[in-house]
């Protein structure tokens, strides 16, 4: 039946934003790899929510859906972090010589794509379910790095100067690695009732998103998920909160 291909083919236009991506990293034409990668997260909503609606649901659309992810929300971060790290290796003084920049540094950007893949497998396996997911999800990982040339454009403030050394990101390639992974409860937007009451959490996190969204526009995407982490660690310090996997 055609309707059962309704939710795949919209996974398949998240795998080609993926992949348009890629394209758009080589090219350095950052502001494009963010805006398909948004679009990419977009799909992969809409795609298990088709399914939902058109009652299709099958294991090759959970399997299609982890293998776009994995391209999408895997490989293309990995792919803007060697990036990144190669232009603050030529900007900065990470040298192990008059001459020689210390360009192997910038494969431990696919510290990324390795962690992504691991937690995209563990998600297919694990049968936990409730209103949280654990770890930080591969889309919020791949929004966060997508958008950091946001925050290091244009140079000379505070963000792009501390930002611009690539010891700097090669941190952020570690913490981001082990946050997918780590068994950490994190908020999930998934409503179940719209009601203030046992939706507290993610009202705030959707309101201070909003403000910052207004304020700072598209520079406010990393600072959004760094928030989501925090606003996470204050429920569960504050609550037991029930857990899941993404």
């Amino acid at each position: 039946m055609i309707k059962k291909q309704i939710p795949n083919t919209i996974t398949l236009l998240n795998l080609v934003c993926g992949c348009l991506a890629i394209i758009s990293t080589f090219h350095k034409t950052f502001e494009l790899t963010a805006t398909l990668v948004v679009l990419a997260a977009v799909l992969d909503f809409f795609d298990g929510f088709a399914a939902r609606m058109l009652k299709v649901h099958s294991e090759m659309g959970k399997q299609l859906d982890s293998l776009a992810d994995m391209v999408t929300f895997g490989v293309v971060p990995g792919f803007v972090m060697y990036q990144l790290i190669i232009f603050d290796i030529g900007n900065s003084s990470a040298y192990i010589g008059p001459d020689e920049p210390v360009w192997s540094l910038a494969y431990i950007a696919l510290l990324i794509p390795v962690f992504s893949a691991y937690r995209l497998a563990k998600f297919n396996i694990d049968t936990r379910q409730s209103d949280s997911f654990i770890g930080v999800p591969t889309p919020a990982n791949a929004l966060f790095i997508c958008f950091l040339p946001m925050l290091m454009l244009p140079d000379g403030n505070a963000i792009a100067d501390f930002l611009l050394k690539p010891y700097v990101l090669i941190a952020i390639c570690i913490v981001q690695s082990y946050l997918m992974i780590a068994e950490i409860p994190l908020i999930a937007l998934k409503f179940k009732k719209f009601s203030f009451a046992g939706n507290e959490w993610r009202y705030v996190l959707i309101i201070l998103g909003f403000v910052l969204l207004v304020i700072l526009k598209q520079k406010a995407v990393p600072l959004i998920i760094i928030l989501y982490v925090i606003l996470s660690l204050l429920q569960n310090s504050l609550s037991k909160p029930n857990i899941s996997s993404n």
